[in-house]
Order: structure tokens, then C-alpha cells, then sequence
């Protein structure tokens, strides 16, 4: 199978985790730069990857290229392709989808407890995890409530109240708020250094980067695991 993957800013792309699970499975993939590519036909693809990344989905005066990804995002839907959505990509296939998009009550930055509702419990690319997942957050605006009739809510935690969904009848369309795929400290490391100016923007909100990166390395076994559940999960459904 081969996965074309949507990256939105420089130095955002597939995350540590991600690659290992590529590896594993002998997945081919092809990363897009939206920013100066052009997004291919999506019909040469087994599924689609939407990273997260800087922009807000209604910043497409700022981020021209939105508007062509919002387009390909609507098609690829309507061919019913499988698609999972990670931070800014899970906010753009919300929208796409006919949720809206705006602030959350509070920047989420590091990591947080996740817990799955009783479809995500249900649903084939999470029912292996436990009922709690830490999850690894790095983001100020979210999916908003109430969601579309069509949504199936799969996971909240205290600092957001949409933290994963998909479609009705149609699992393999995805979006997961929380970054995991790069929550290894390498990882980290990375966001810190190219994001700083982001973080310092936010006047109530101090991120300690000893502390994350700590927490990160404690976690390390755990998210690991759980992510590589979730991907071969998400595999088999989609195979």
C-alpha cells in the first residue's frame, strides 16, 4: 500500500513513530509540501495522511493553498477514500465535513489524559487501547460542539472536548486532534526549537521544555506501544 501525505509547514512532517510504523508494515509513502507542491491524484493512493502544522482552517488569505487542499479533501470523501487527519488535518477534514472550527477555551500544549467514548471503545482502530490514552497536544484552536449528525465522537479529554472522530459508517474517515505520531522526545525537541515563537504568544500558558521533554521520556514506552496498536489497527481496517 502506498500513502500520500499532505504537510503543511517545514519542519511538521511525519513524526518518528510514524515512520517506525511505515517501516514495519513496508508502506511506500509520498509527502506532499502543499505550500509549493501540487496535491497528486488521489486515486494512485491506498489512503491519505492530513499532518497537522501552522495554519488555522480559516486562514486561507494567509495560506492560499487551503483552498485547493479543501478541495481535494471534499473529493477524496466523496470517493470514499480512507483518510486520517492528525491535529490541523483533523480540523480541516472536520470542516470539510461540516463541523466548525474556532478557538478552544484554552491553548493544549504536552501531554493529557485521553479518554475513549463507547464508540471509540467500539471503533476498529482503537478498541485494542485502553479506555485512558495519554495523548500528545500541540494546539489552540479545535472542533467545536455540537458536532454534525453524521460524526461519531471517539475520544475527549479536560482540555479538549473533541479529541477524535469519524464517520458514522464510515470509520476509515479519521481525524485525531492529538499529535502522537510525534511525541517521542527527538520529536519534541524539534517543535520547541521551530514553534517557540507560537508558544511565547499565548500569556497564560508557561511551557517548560525540561519538564515536557521529561515527560515525554516517561511516556516513551507507552505511547510507542499504543501508537503502533492504533496504526496496525487502522491498517486492517483499511486493508
Amino acid at each position: 500500500m502506498r500513502f500520500l501525505i499532505l504537510q503543511h509547514t517545514p519542519w511538521a512532517g511525519p513524526g518518528r513513530l510514524l515512520l517506525e510504523a511505515f517501516a514495519k508494515h513496508r508502506i511506500d509513502c509520498d509527502i506532499v509540501k502543499v505550500w509549493q507542491d501540487w496535491i497528486p491524484d488521489f486515486n494512485d493512493y491506498g489512503a491519505i495522511i492530513l499532518l497537522g502544522g501552522a495554519p488555522n482552517v480559516d486562514q486561507e488569505e494567509k495560506y492560499p493553498f487551503l483552498v485547493e487542499e479543501k478541495r481535494f479533501i471534499k473529493r477524496a470523501i466523496a470517493a470514499d477514500k480512507p483518510i486520517l487527519g492528525f491535529c490541523l488535518g483533523h480540523q480541516l477534514l472536520a470542516s470539510v465535513l461540516g463541523a466548525q472550527i474556532g478557538p478552544n477555551f484554552k491553548p493544549s500544549i504536552g501531554f493529557v489524559q485521553g479518554h475513549l467514548t463507547h464508540d471509540g471503545r467500539e471503533h476498529p482502530a482503537f478498541r485494542n487501547l485502553g479506555k485512558a490514552i495519554p495523548m500528545f497536544k500541540w494546539h489552540s484552536q479545535t472542533v467545536l460542539e455540537p458536532l454534525p449528525k453524521h460524526f461519531s465522537l471517539l475520544a475527549t479529554s479536560e482540555q479538549c472536548q473533541v479529541e477524535a472522530f469519524s464517520l458514522e459508517q464510515r470509520p476509515h474517515i479519521l481525524g485525531l486532534q492529538f499529535d502522537n505520531h510525534v511525541a517521542l522526545a527527538e520529536d519534541i525537541s524539534l517543535w520547541l526549537e521551530q514553534d517557540w515563537q507560537w508558544l511565547a504568544s499565548f500569556r497564560s500558558l508557561v511551557v517548560r521544555p525540561a519538564d515536557l521533554l521529561a515527560e515525554a521520556r516517561s511516556l516513551r514506552t507507552k505511547i510507542s506501544k499504543d501508537f503502533h496498536q492504533f496504526f496496525s489497527d487502522y491498517l486492517s481496517l483499511i486493508s
